[in-house]
């Protein structure tokens, strides 16, 4: 583990503005602010959901926003695995995994649980083992850093 890297209030503050705009947007439309539903809106994989233009803000707003704190504070990094298969691959099952589990981590994990959803509970659990596991067994192959 690298501790001296750890930037803990940078991620509480961070947690603070996601759930800040998870209430937003389910005070202001009564939507959940789940990503993945966002995206596949923005994208016009689907008709329901937000309205389009804010779905599309929405997403938009990600790496504009990851853009405007780098430029701010000029430290951010980022690290991606070596290999570009492996992303796609990831990013596949990642998205069949939030369309087969009827939402994202930040649908189930942030907006469901303070909800008190059984379903974004058991949701969540799944996830954080799913991901728990696929990193354990990245390790022990070596893969992925």
């Amino acid at each position: 583990m690298a501790w001296e890297t750890a930037r803990p209030l940078a991620g509480f503050g961070g947690g603070l503005l996601i759930g800040l705009a998870g209430a937003i947007m389910l005070l202001g439309l009564g939507r959940i602010a789940g990503v993945s539903g966002l995206a596949a809106r923005a994208l016009g994989f689907t008709a329901s959901g937000a309205p389009r233009w804010i779905a599309v803000a929405f997403v938009a707003g990600l790496p504009i926003g990851a853009a405007i704190l780098s430029g701010l504070r000029g430290d951010v990094l980022v690290r991606m695995p070596g290999s570009a298969a492996l992303l796609v691959v990831a990013g596949l099952l990642v998205g069949y995994g939030t369309r087969l589990g009827g939402g994202c981590t930040s649908g189930h994990g942030v907006c469901g649980l303070s909800r008190l959803s059984r379903r974004s509970l058991i949701a969540t659990v799944v996830f954080m083992s799913a991901g728990i596991a696929t990193v354990a067994l990245m390790r022990i192959a070596g893969v992925g850093g």
